[in-house]
């Protein structure tokens, strides 16, 4: 990894009422990092995620991006500069095919106008068939070609997490996060998904940044780990240093790091 930083994150601060649920986050993110984000429920590891994308605004701090300030830009702007996200609750068009929901995303990329579009001619056309060929590439990477046309309100819950992966990647994303990408899969799941985000980061050299309770999952995918509690920041390091962190263990993993397998 280099010495360059995708992302920085500076004194970050939240608060909901009188409730403080970010206090005082720093984070340095390499340009080709997986990092995860653990902590017990309520650590305020989503609220993290959604200070980053502009769907909450810190009352202190600042958040950097590819060196630019993104702290109180809106969500649609840190879209357009290549933050793509997933969610722990499936955000997807679940009347549309998977096919169509990965070209809706594509719209943020779209340059001609609505005239040139109805004619479908020239430019429009070409710009049509570059769009086609991106989510043709996605549904390579991430084996959605058996379920292409399927309604995807229809699908089972592992398939619809991919294709919700696969609409965060139509987007061209230069950072994604993922909300609990994992959360309700079995264990076949989890093996696809842990390969489809490896593939992206060598393949695509997207960086990502992971909030997943599976440490199993986290030491086997993660280059770098940030564990949160109660809104602070208690470790960070390589998975396998933050495991045995006294804080982390007595905060998270607790007995569980005697054992082979996490509940």
């Amino acid at each position: 990894m280099g010495s360059n930083h995708i992302l920085t994150v500076t004194d970050l601060h939240l608060r909901f009422g009188g409730l403080e649920v970010l206090t005082g986050v720093d984070l340095r993110m390499g340009e080709h990092e997986i990092l995860a984000v653990i902590g017990p429920n309520g650590a305020g590891k989503t609220s993290f995620m959604n200070c980053i994308n502009g769907f909450y605004r810190p009352y202190q701090g600042r958040i950097e991006f590819a060196g630019r300030d993104i702290t109180r830009m809106p969500p649609h702007k840190i879209a357009k500069l290549g933050i793509s996200r997933t969610f722990q609750n499936i955000e997807l068009y679940t009347g549309l095919s998977t096919l169509d929901n990965l070209m809706a995303a594509r719209h943020i990329h779209l340059k001609r106008g609505a005239l040139a579009g109805f004619f479908f001619f020239g430019p429009a056309r070409r710009e049509e068939i570059e769009h086609r060929r991106a989510v043709e590439d996605i549904i390579d990477l991430l084996d959605l070609e058996p379920i292409r046309k399927k309604q995807v309100g229809l699908l089972p819950y592992g398939q619809r997490k991919q294709v919700e992966l696969g609409r965060a990647l139509a987007t061209e994303p230069k950072l994604l996060l993922l909300d609990e990408p994992m959360t309700g899969m079995n264990v076949e799941e989890k093996e696809d998904m842990a390969r489809f985000i490896l593939d992206i980061a060598e393949l695509k050299k997207i960086p990502m940044i992971l909030v997943e309770h599976d440490m199993e999952v986290v030491t086997d995918i993660t280059d770098r780990v940030v564990v949160l509690d109660f809104g602070r920041k208690i470790a960070e390091g390589t998975p396998e240093e933050v495991k045995q962190h006294p804080d982390v263990v007595r905060a998270y993993l607790g007995a569980e790091e005697d054992e082979t397998d996490e509940s």
